[in-house]
């Protein structure tokens, strides 16, 4: 003869039912990244004396890529600023992630694909700001961990 489960079994199977569902996110992490600016990282190196820095947070569940990009002693207003991607330090790479806003002190998100975070997490993204005077850009760091 078979026995229904009793009280205890079903809090057990709801127990673990529970662990399961609060352990699946913990996989996901916000990870604090940043890019050191400089003139010498650009490619080719240019002989800019501005440094910069972009603080990066990278949503590893959601694919969310939040920056704050700050920068002091470009030769004069910048004019674009990326994220590229994706290559090693001391290669170049087409623009990845648009940075709308060039200003200093701006902030920013975009949603990366599949492969674009890949490449992020290989330490294959860059940043760079561009000026007049530098239209290839003026300083520039890769993004690290």
């Amino acid at each position: 003869m078979i026995q229904s489960a009793g009280p205890s079994f079903r809090l057990l199977s709801l127990a673990i039912g529970a662990l399961a569902v609060a352990t699946g996110p913990a996989c996901a992490e916000k990870l604090a990244m940043k890019a050191q600016l400089s003139g010498a990282s650009e490619v080719p190196a240019t002989t800019s004396t501005a440094s910069g820095l972009a603080d990066v947070t990278f949503d590893t569940a959601s694919k969310a890529l939040s920056w704050k990009l700050s920068y002091t002693g470009l030769s004069g207003p910048a004019t674009m600023a990326h994220f590229h991607g994706p290559a090693e330090p001391g290669k170049n790479a087409g623009v990845a992630v648009p940075i709308p806003n060039t200003a200093s002190g701006s902030e920013g998100t975009a949603t990366l694909t599949d492969a674009q975070a890949a490449d992020l997490m290989a330490g294959k993204y860059y940043v760079n700001v561009h000026t007049a005077a530098n239209p290839a850009g003026e300083i520039r760091g890769q993004v690290t961990k």
